[in-house]
């Protein structure tokens, strides 16, 4: 699984004259009526952080208080950007406020990175990290490098890693991860059980039949409803449940999926005029409680606080061109992230 980088301003994509101009209709709108910052609006990297609180929401049945957004690591991590610059950028994100940080065993440097800047601020902090394992004994081994590299003695939130791609009977074997989880949850060594993944949405379903989740994480944005659809086939018994839900992705993700998960400079998906309806998009959906989002600079750090910091709901007017875009975006998209069903 892999958090996306916001995008610097690049090229407009070739889509069709009239959407185009609807493009400049969306964005004149979030210029003059505030639905949400335009890029003429984001931030200098030099500006000091803001004194504003960044919003929080209840994780669901966790009862945790996290911000709207949370820190995203993988662009960093797999860049890979050098450990001092990856300070930096964290540091960054976590002085605006971001108190929900998400990485994985398997995002490079990422975990080497936060265990320079998590001893300081770790009460102040819900720290997610991954295993992309099968079996208890490769979890074990896992999580106790993951504990290591962080320079923690406990995780608030331990995720089964790309649940879409694994072999749910092995996952769900007595000697499998899930029991490995139930096991250091009732030792106190994690506080939560989650689960993630790009596609598949039928693995999530019958992961949550087992009870024990606590908290999923998965693509929900403007295109991909038209694609994986967790919306829909997802996020309602995660509600039934009171699973906290993380949206990843939430800009549809890195141009060119997977096969650019190390190259964060290409950007992401979405076309900068779109970023902060995007944002709005998935935290508008009952359900959702946080949108994580992976920066690849301090700029992007900076802009994705500010986008959080100021977000309000989409109008209905602008969520209906924000889809008529997505719609079109997702043609050019495709299942990129691997099988739906």
């Amino acid at each position: 699984m892999k958090t996306e980088p916001t995008s610097s301003p690049t090229p407009h994509h070739n889509y069709p004259a009239s959407d185009r101009l609807g493009r400049r209709d969306f964005l004149k709108k979030s210029l003059y009526t505030g639905a949400g910052l335009a890029l003429s609006a984001t931030p200098a990297a030099a500006a000091p952080p803001s004194k504003d609180l960044l919003p929080t929401r209840l994780l669901g049945r966790t009862k945790a208080k996290v911000t709207l957004l949370g820190l995203g690591t993988a662009p960093v991590g797999e860049g890979p950007i050098g450990l001092q610059e990856g300070i930096r950028i964290f540091g960054e994100a976590l002085d605006r406020g971001i108190n929900y940080v998400d990485t994985a065993r398997i995002y490079g440097n990422a975990e080497e990175i936060l265990g320079h800047l998590i001893p300081k601020r770790r009460d102040k902090l819900f720290l997610a990290t991954k295993l992309s394992v099968h079996t208890a004994k490769d979890a074990e081994r896992s999580l106790a490098e993951s504990l290591r590299k962080l320079k923690t003695d406990h995780l608030d939130l331990l995720h089964i890693h790309s649940i879409g791609s694994k072999k749910l009977d092995r996952v769900l074997a007595p000697d499998g991860v899930l029991n490995y989880l139930i096991k250091q949850k009732e030792k106190g060594l994690i506080r939560f059980i989650g689960i993630t993944g790009h596609n598949r949405p039928p693995n999530f379903l019958r992961m949550l039949q087992t009870k024990q989740i606590d908290v999923i994480m998965c693509v929900i944005n403007y295109a991909d409803r038209n694609i994986y659809d967790f919306e829909s086939k997802v996020l309602p018994e995660a509600r039934k449940q009171n699973v906290g839900c993380v949206a990843m992705k939430v800009y549809a993700g890195i141009k060119g999926g997977f096969r650019n998960h190390k190259k964060g400079y290409v950007g992401c998906a979405t076309d900068p005029a779109y970023l902060p309806a995007a944002l709005a998009y998935a935290l508008d959906l009952k359900g959702v409680h946080l949108a994580v989002v992976g920066p690849y600079t301090v700029k992007q750090a900076i802009q994705n606080v500010e986008f959080a910091r100021n977000y309000t709901p989409l109008s209905p007017d602008r969520k209906k061109q924000l889809l008529e875009h997505g719609t079109l975006l997702a043609k050019s998209l495709g299942p990129r992230y691997g099988p739906i069903k």
